[in-house]
């Protein structure tokens, strides 16, 4: 029987790798693909798999590629409402949740109750949304896989572990294209530079996310909230080679690391097809970086954006909303020329301890509403914010 795949955000490199996997395996069915704007991406998965519905959230490009494929026998949607009417009552084997940002929290939460298993990757539905996520994972009996390679690597590594079983976690950051740099060069960083990342190609949010830090620290906040850990049983190591990307140390002395090439593929494929499903190449262990993997500790007057640790409650609150949408708004800037690449960490640091946000530490997210709600609220309040 095939296996039955929905991939949400099937353009993104997320997507794009998953589609490349599946390529190589006749036995799938893929059920619906999703994108916003890139429908010549999209149209080549569609005829390469002979998808029947896809979504297409962008309202220009979805009237476009419906007058494109107007005789063709393809079910075209506008928005992710279209999820229950496509599916209708099917339960589909395995879910990619791959849309970046927070429009990637609606649709996540509508998929649940169709898919037996869901491998999700964006990080501000786990982030903002976790509450939610899991009282419907729970409600439905679906399996959840990380797919951050981070993350995957200590869910590989728990297996299943008790809680109290586990003295430390720690998650590795390459440092970015900064972290050699010594204080003075911080200053005159541009756009460019940040841009230029050492060892993944990334979107340009992500990247400017890796080089201030703040990648890991939202790694941190899922972490927490996906293994249900103390923040103080977390840590950061820098790991310039990004080759280890966790170690997991237990109260009975064991200490175990996870390591495999700089690439999503292997733990979007292992998401895939576990247990030894299917075999995979993969480059031959790396002695020259084994030998010499160089952990240290985070520098905090370089990377003073993981001071933002120190601030987050011990709940599942909607403060969480608040350090996304903030961090999102000066990457922008940034991106924008408007703002220094230190604005980013120092304007955020400020805002955290804005007492009109800082209330939201105490306040639980009832449902989608409250966290889309607080995201636009914050948006609109940092226009009129003091940088």
């Amino acid at each position: 029987m095939k296996k039955k795949i929905v991939i949400l955000g099937s353009t993104g490199s997320i997507g794009k790798t998953l589609v490349n996997i599946l390529k190589k395996n006749n036995n799938v069915s893929i059920e619906l693909l999703t994108a916003n704007k890139n429908y010549h991406e999209l149209l080549k998965q569609v005829k390469f798999f002979n998808v029947k519905n896809i979504i297409i959230t962008d309202k220009k490009t979805y009237i476009k590629i419906k007058n494109k494929l107007r005789t063709k026998k393809i079910n075209i949607y506008n928005n992710f409402d279209s999820i229950n009417k496509i599916l209708n009552n099917k339960k589909i084997d395995y879910t990619m949740s791959s849309i970046s940002g927070m429009e990637g929290l609606y649709p996540t939460l509508e998929i649940i109750k169709f898919t037996k298993k869901i491998a999700i990757a964006n990080k501000e539905a786990i982030i903002c949304g976790w509450s939610l996520i899991q009282k419907e994972l729970k409600k439905n009996n679906t399996q959840f896989i990380p797919i951050d390679s981070e993350h995957f690597s200590i869910w590989s590594l728990i297996n299943n572990a008790k809680n109290k079983d586990i003295e430390k976690v720690f998650l590795t950051a390459s440092g970015g294209p900064f972290v050699n740099y010594n204080l003075n060069q911080f200053k005159s960083i541009n756009k460019k530079d940040a841009l230029k990342h050492p060892n993944w190609k990334m979107g340009k949010k992500i990247t400017i996310d890796s080089a201030t830090m703040m990648n890991k620290v939202f790694e941190i906040i899922e972490a927490k909230k996906i293994f249900d850990l103390d923040y103080n049983k977390l840590e950061i190591f820098i790991h310039t080679k990004s080759y280890v990307h966790a170690l997991v140390k237990f109260n009975n002395g064991l200490t175990k690391i996870l390591v495999h090439d700089t690439n999503m593929t292997i733990p979007i494929f292992n998401s895939l097809y576990p247990n030894h499903e299917r075999k995979i190449k993969s480059k031959s262990l790396d002695l020259t970086i084994i030998n010499n993997l160089n952990f240290q500790k985070v520098n905090l007057k370089k990377f003073p954006v993981v001071k933002v640790l120190k601030k987050l409650p011990k709940i599942n609150s909607l403060f969480e909303t608040i350090i996304v949408t903030a961090n999102d708004n000066l990457v922008k800037q940034f991106l924008n020329d408007k703002i220094k690449f230190t604005d980013i960490s120092r304007v955020l640091l400020k805002i955290l301890g804005n007492k009109n946000f800082t209330k939201y530490k105490r306040i639980i997210p009832r449902n989608i509403n409250d966290i889309l709600k607080l995201n636009r609220y914050v948006s609109l309040k940092m226009k009129t914010l003091s940088i």
